[in-house]
């Protein structure tokens, strides 16, 4: 099959699959032999599923071919990090302490985008229980980032970034619990979106249940929005779960932004961004401007770094999970993972719960901020790489594993969609992402903001290979 189809996008895909131009089980042949080649280099999945992915690709073309009603996704490959759930395939959620553990059935969105006609092709790689935002762990090693292979392409969805940059399948699917979709697409220049908590149901239960969220990540906001409207929705397994209707997403990539309220906060009020971030991200901010939307400069959106409050509740629902280990077997277990949970396990219930009532009333503050403005944008890090086999940048040492990020745990905290697009190259010539940012239920709005923000920008300026998608790099 033609090099084209690496690049194109998972819409046009879709498009010609109905047209029968072209076919699902060569396309998935394609992506299966691109997962396979590039493990060595690469090493983005945890487990690759040809039988189980070429059985899906051969039914999907099947319909294609008797004419039957094809789905939204149909014939097109994706894959899932490994802390969701496959059925009948192993679950190590990246540890060592979980790498015999099969997952019962289906989660969710994974069950919502097979029957959307999707073809499963394996699980992607991810920092132990998403615990880190880099893109290594002790069950399978070091996952790198296609723009340079010396740099890591960020976590804890380090897999699902790594292969969709490299072109192996259009779109993936990540989890974030503190800006594990939004950090690796940062490295990567991906669009990716965290819907409104509950939004996309997320089950089994996570380790951290009041901060997961379950989102697409993908080389287009088109594409994310597509893969968005399949698996969003209630399902009576999440307890969390939003009952109303699914934003209309994929229109909101059309849709004007003229006369939107945004507010712009290079800091958030205590972020040490690099030099380069900023100015690609004040750039941005221009240009949304120019788009037609009234751009407020706001330097201190919160009071104070919510870190301590994230890190409470994050930190302690995976050491609970992973107690046992900690106490028993921690050689089991990433080093600097480890030390982080049994400072959280350390915590005395009234600490915990001063925490849990500070973060609602954070909730509240950034509640009535929003009042006044229909979206916020940032940068989505402080930093446009960061070395494979490091875990918190140089500079940023007095931070701990996941607080050196900075922008992206205050709205796991509140719930809000928030969502990345790429916002431009640093002087090295990596991605820089755009963060933005919506009220509550609001994901049409961060849909529609990165849309247009994308559209403004030239073919191809967020493609590792240095061309337009659809065009190899030189052609």
């Amino acid at each position: 099959m033609s090099t084209e189809f690496d690049r194109m996008s998972a819409v046009e895909l879709r498009r010609r699959i109905a047209r029968k131009d072209i076919s699902p089980v060569e396309l998935t042949k394609r992506a299966l032999q691109a997962a396979e080649a590039s493990q060595k280099t690469l090493n983005a999945f945890f487990l690759i599923t040809p039988e189980i992915a070429l059985s899906a690709a051969q039914a999907a073309e099947d319909a294609v071919m008797k004419g039957h009603p094809l789905g939204l996704l149909h014939g097109i490959p994706f894959s899932a990090k490994d802390l969701m759930a496959a059925g009948g395939l192993p679950y190590a959620s990246g540890s060592k302490t979980m790498s015999k553990n099969v997952a019962a059935a289906d989660a969710p969105a994974v069950e919502r985008a097979k029957a959307a006609g999707a073809v499963f092709i394996g699980k992607t790689t991810t920092s132990e229980f998403g615990c880190k935002p880099v893109g290594d762990s002790p069950l399978t090693g070091i996952t790198r980032n296609p723009w340079n292979l010396a740099k890591t392409p960020g976590g804890s969805s380090a897999g699902a970034v790594a292969s969709v940059a490299a072109g192996i399948t259009p779109f993936a699917l990540g989890t974030d619990g503190g800006g594990s979709i939004r950090i690796p697409c940062s490295f990567t220049g991906l669009a990716g979106l965290k819907g409104h908590f509950g939004r996309v149901p997320v089950w089994p239960t996570s380790a951290t249940p009041t901060l997961a969220h379950v989102g697409p990540i993908a080389r287009s906001v088109e594409d994310a929005a597509l893969l968005f409207s399949a698996i969003a929705g209630h399902d009576a397994r999440d307890p969390f779960g939003v009952a109303g209707p699914v934003p209309d997403v994929l229109g909101a990539t059309r849709a004007s932004v003229a006369g939107m309220r945004v507010a712009y906060s290079p800091t958030l009020g205590y972020a040490r961004p690099d030099a380069d971030v900023l100015r690609v991200v004040d750039a941005a901010a221009k240009t949304i401007e120019q788009l037609g939307c009234h751009v407020e400069q706001i330097d201190n959106v919160f009071e104070r770094d919510p870190a301590d409050l994230w890190t409470a509740e994050f930190y302690a629902g995976v050491g609970t999970r992973l107690r046992p280990f900690v106490e028993n077997q921690r050689d089991l277990l990433d080093p600097a993972v480890a030390e982080v949970l049994e400072a959280a396990l350390a915590q005395d219930m009234r600490s915990y719960y001063e925490k849990v009532f500070e973060r609602y009333a954070f909730r509240e503050k950034l509640r009535l901020f929003f009042e006044k403005y229909d979206a916020l944008i940032s940068p989505v890090l402080p930093v446009s790489e960061l070395d494979i086999g490091t875990d918190i940048p140089p500079h940023l040492t007095d931070r701990n594993l996941v607080s050196w990020v900075y922008y992206t745990y205050p709205f796991n905290l509140t719930g809000q969609p928030a969502g990345t697009v790429c916002a431009g190259l640093s002087d090295k010539g990596m991605p820089i992402g755009l963060q933005i940012v919506a009220r509550s239920l609001g994901e049409y709005d961060v849909v529609r903001l990165a849309a247009a923000y994308e559209r403004a920008q030239p073919a191809g300026y967020n493609d590792p290979r240095g061309g337009p998608p659809g065009k190899p790099k030189g052609a």
